[in-house]
């Protein structure tokens, strides 16, 4: 999946394709979301905190797993 960076101090890069959301944090970590509609994406990417966004609006809802 092509991901493009962000500015983030926890966050280095998102993608998503066909509902999957995939973060890749600094650390190195990275996680795909399932099931998250496109408006949820690009509202992440308009959002003034990556992180902030992600904590309130993704991890509470759609499920996941680290790859």
């Amino acid at each position: 999946m092509r991901r493009r960076l962000v500015n983030s101090s926890s966050v280095r890069s998102v993608g998503w394709s066909d509902g999957t959301l995939e973060l890749e944090y600094v650390n190195g970590y990275v996680y795909q979301y399932f099931d998250v509609p496109q408006p949820t994406y690009a509202a992440l990417l308009a959002a003034p905190s990556v992180g902030a966004y992600i904590n309130k609006h993704i991890k509470p809802y759609y499920e996941f797993r680290e790859i």
